[in-house]
């Protein structure tokens, strides 16, 4: 659940997945030191199944809420849709009998969304990516792992950067699961013509901001996931920062639902 837009599932399934999230900002942002706030997220992912090893992905659309605390943002945000992403997966390793797959593939994110909402900036950018995962435990879980790395079309407008993003989980009960996840986000490149804010934006932004290079940035999370039928999955998760670097994320509660076909 965690890096949701960018830890891409290794499988290729055909599933909706509706999202919702409460991100939390910290009470003073970057180097500027804007007020926080609150941003929620509504959106719905989709992938497709072409064939049994491609897949059409579609991983960023929906609206964004925003709840500033006064200062000069305050009045300059408004909510307003999201940027929509979508590309392709292949599955380049498969083995059932061992429990193990390895996927790669990229995504184009389309500046298609609110400039208000800090969305529609510059030409959009790709993500290319790897991901796998591995049954562990005699079944009973899942190991998962995915290296990306995030390149705008324009690097005056935003910035660039890798996550390494990991899963583990540990099956409670048939239908209950217990999960942990730790993602690593590095910046090589900030936006050449942005201002000097110190932060990027983490996962669901990418903003025009100097002063990013050489930041890290590693969060986990915490949360369940019930399956209620063979192709249902519900979970809830709660994020937070382990880095005194915080970018711009204080705390996130996530939650979303799953229906496979």
């Amino acid at each position: 659940m965690t890096n949701f837009l960018f830890f891409e599932d290794p499988r290729t399934v055909t599933e909706a997945r509706a999202i919702f999230f409460n991100h939390k900002l910290p009470n003073r942002i970057g180097t500027l030191g804007l007020p926080g706030g609150d941003v929620q997220l509504y959106a719905m992912q989709l992938r497709f199944a072409l064939t049994e090893r491609l897949s059409l992905i579609a991983v960023k659309d929906g609206f964004i809420v925003t709840d500033i605390d006064g200062g000069p943002l305050d009045g300059l945000l408004d909510d307003g849709w999201a940027n929509i992403t979508a590309g392709l997966k292949y599955n380049v390793l498969r083995d059932p009998c061992a429990g193990r797959i390895v996927s790669a593939g990229f995504t184009y994110e389309m500046p298609f969304g609110s400039q208000r909402t800090l969305q529609g900036i510059g030409d959009g950018e790709f993500h290319f990516f790897m991901t796998g995962g591995q049954r562990i435990l005699d079944g009973l879980g899942h190991a998962l792992s995915s290296f990306g790395y995030r390149l705008p079309v324009d690097d005056f407008e935003q910035s660039a950067a890798i996550h390494w993003s990991n899963h583990l989980d540990v099956q409670l009960t048939e239908k209950a699961y217990l999960f942990t996840e730790l993602v690593w986000w590095h910046w090589t490149d900030d936006a050449e013509g942005g201002l000097p804010l110190g932060v990027a934006g983490h996962d669901a932004f990418n903003l025009r901001s100097t002063n990013t290079v050489g930041n890290d940035l590693v969060t986990q999370n915490v949360g369940v996931k019930i399956k209620p039928s063979g192709n249902a999955e519900l979970g809830i998760a709660y994020e937070f920062p382990l880095t005194g670097f915080k970018d711009v994320l204080e705390n996130r509660i996530q939650a979303e639902l799953i229906l496979r076909y």
